[in-house]
């Protein structure tokens, strides 16, 4: 009993020690290292954040139109068709290697036109 004692007793010491340690030597090899340069990246985003984009503000305060509606709702349906067909070309190709080729399904569209 009294061997498991020490045992946790070194243990936890033994932790302790080491994360002292370890920080002074991480912090004495960190403030050795030379200061990195930012990149060109790095500082022209720090320009972004400084400045905000007024015209994004103004475009985002102004009202949708009825017109500009609807060429979001054709644009959005013109990519849902386009989907389906790249599912129902996946599905066939995927029928095609499994060895069951299915028949020509009749389209259906997933969104009604009102």
């Amino acid at each position: 009993m009294s061997q498991q004692g020490n045992f946790w007793g070194g243990f936890l010491l033994g932790t302790v020690v080491g994360g002292v340690v370890g920080g002074i030597v991480g912090t004495l090899a960190a403030s050795r290292l030379s200061p990195v340069e930012p990149t060109d990246a790095e500082k022209s985003f720090s320009k972004l954040e400084a400045k905000p984009d007024k015209s994004s503000k103004k475009r985002a305060l102004k009202p949708p139109t009825e017109q500009s509606i609807e060429v979001a709702r054709r644009g959005l349906e013109d990519k849902i068709a386009q989907l389906n067909d790249a599912i129902d070309d996946v599905r066939q190709q995927l029928g095609a290697v499994n060895g069951t080729v299915r028949e020509e399904e009749p389209e259906q569209n997933l969104i009604q036109e009102s």
